[in-house]
């Protein structure tokens, strides 16, 4: 220990068996400088007994890969991305600087960037979520003339080799309604998420204020699209037969609203295994099943795009393709068969 000890100082010892000091006074703990009695430590002291309390400075350096990431944070375009859109991007944002935040921006070139996706190859999910977190922020760059081009452009997108999220079969969804009888919470939300077409982020915020006149009508949060679906009976008897809240449809055995998506799929997750299923059935893909069923029950690219939300085609057209294959091969084996 130190010979001599000076007023409203206190130490800690971390994890790695090294010493830190802090000053103290009303309540306000300052972190001092390690090396105790130096003259860095005591000028730091004597301002923290001043009541000078250092402003922390901002150490990114202009020009570097961590700034342009900073001020595009600061940008009306970041700002308009969903909260969950914020949470990802932030997360690869913050791996990005922390491997390349001091790199001159403008010194980044195209085969930076194609090397970075490479090396994710194995995980092509990864390497689009990096593309889709850096795209913007280089177009952003070049319309505020920040750069001169984009080393985005041109790059090569991994190929995305799954199905995604298990889609449930019909007769999983019966399994689990055989289990969960109506009135329950669990009921509710299978039902609420199949027939409306949901994603988790949506179904745990729509209550009786998103209804009138027997049609669902709701702002979706990861694509920012209104969808308009109607409420059929079955639905809305499930909806009268359970205790819902006042703000939500689904609440927690608590009674109050779940806090996010995350919360309503663990739970939604447990109320599956409870009736069952297997560990591949969870909330998204009953979102799959229920534009299965539909397109498998003669529903347009149109109708599914209004109802899911979708922007693109060819996301809905995954789904009818697949349904005229099965009705083409139906009708085909049909002819085959009465020609034999």
């Amino acid at each position: 220990m130190p010979k001599h000890r000076y007023p409203h100082l206190s130490h800690e010892t971390t994890r790695h068996g090294k010493k830190v000091w802090y000053f103290k006074k009303n309540g306000k703990r300052i972190r001092l400088p390690d090396s105790y009695g130096s003259q860095k430590f005591l000028e730091a002291y004597k301002n923290a007994l001043a009541g000078n309390i250092p402003v922390k400075r901002n150490t990114v350096k202009q020009g570097t890969l961590a700034w342009l990431i900073q001020e595009y944070g600061k940008s009306s375009h970041y700002r308009s991305l969903n909260i969950s859109t914020k949470k990802v991007r932030e997360n690869i944002y913050k791996k990005i600087i922390q491997n390349s935040g001091d790199i001159p921006f403008t010194q980044i070139t195209r085969k930076h960037i194609q090397d970075t996706v490479d090396k994710r190859a194995a995980t092509p999910f990864s390497a689009i979520g990096f593309l889709k977190a850096i795209s913007p922020i280089f177009k952003w760059a070049l319309e505020n003339e920040f750069m001169s081009k984009n080393p985005v452009i041109g790059i090569s997108r991994p190929s995305q080799k799954t199905d995604g999220f298990y889609t449930w079969t019909v007769e999983e969804v019966e399994k689990y309604r055989s289990f969960h009888p109506v009135g329950t919470k669990a009921r509710l939300a299978l039902e609420l998420m199949l027939f409306l077409g949901l994603r988790r982020s949506d179904v745990v915020r729509i209550g009786p204020q998103h209804m009138k006149d027997g049609v669902l009508s709701i702002k979706t949060q990861k694509t920012g699209t209104w969808v308009y679906i109607p409420v059929f009976k079955p639905l809305q008897e499930c909806i009268e037969k359970t205790e819902t809240g006042n703000d939500t449809f689904l609440t927690t055995h608590k009674g109050t609203s779940f806090m996010s998506s995350s919360s309503f799929g663990n739970w939604f997750c447990k109320k599956c295994r409870q009736a069952g299923l297997a560990d591949e059935c969870r909330a998204h893909g009953l979102r799959k099943a229920g534009a299965t069923i539909a397109a498998n029950a003669g529903a347009s690219t149109q109708e599914l795009m209004a109802m899911f939300g979708w922007s693109k085609m060819s996301m809905a057209e995954v789904y009818t393709k697949a349904a005229d294959k099965t009705r083409l091969a139906y009708q085909a084996a049909k002819k085959l068969s009465k020609g034999i």
